[in-house]
């Protein structure tokens, strides 16, 4: 009885590999794969220029606030008063700061969202079934980063 059991065994296994090897010869079509630079994208955005402009502008200006703040307390002379200004100076800097990263992270967050939007829908019209960042792969891929990069202009 046991020897039906073990014929019976090799025989189901050696058809599920037949089987499988039968599926693997006739599936050919590999998966289509692309690399973007995602960095070189980034770095040659028009949005990503300007939102460095106006992070630049911006902390001109608090730096504006500050100096104006150094002339405040360096022409004071009561020490309360002192006290009272770099407290007061203190606050506003800080929020014009929070205000500043949190604008700047936001914008940073909604480009990162076109970009990735960007590549997804070239990457579907394109038929290709994935698409890894260019710094992760170390050979293969086709690189679609200036596709990406003229849609994105």
């Amino acid at each position: 009885m046991t020897k039906k059991f073990g014929f019976l065994f090799i025989c189901l296994t050696a058809f599920a590999l037949g089987y499988s090897i039968n599926n693997i010869a006739i599936s050919d079509t590999a998966p289509k794969i692309a690399v973007v630079d995602v960095q070189q994208i980034v770095a040659n955005s028009s949005q990503v220029k300007q939102l460095k402009a106006d992070q630049e502008k911006k902390l001109a200006e608090m730096q504006k606030t500050i100096q104006q703040a150094q002339n405040e307390i360096s022409k004071e002379k009561d020490p309360a008063k002192i006290t009272a200004l770099e407290e007061k100076y203190r606050n506003q800097i800080n929020e014009q700061k929070l205000a500043l990263d949190k604008d700047y992270n936001d914008k940073l967050t909604q480009i990162d969202t076109e970009i990735r939007a960007a590549v997804i829908e070239k990457a579907k019209s394109l038929n290709y079934n994935l698409v890894l960042p260019k710094s992760m792969v170390f050979y293969g891929g086709e690189d679609i980063t200036d596709v990406i990069a003229k849609d994105m202009k």
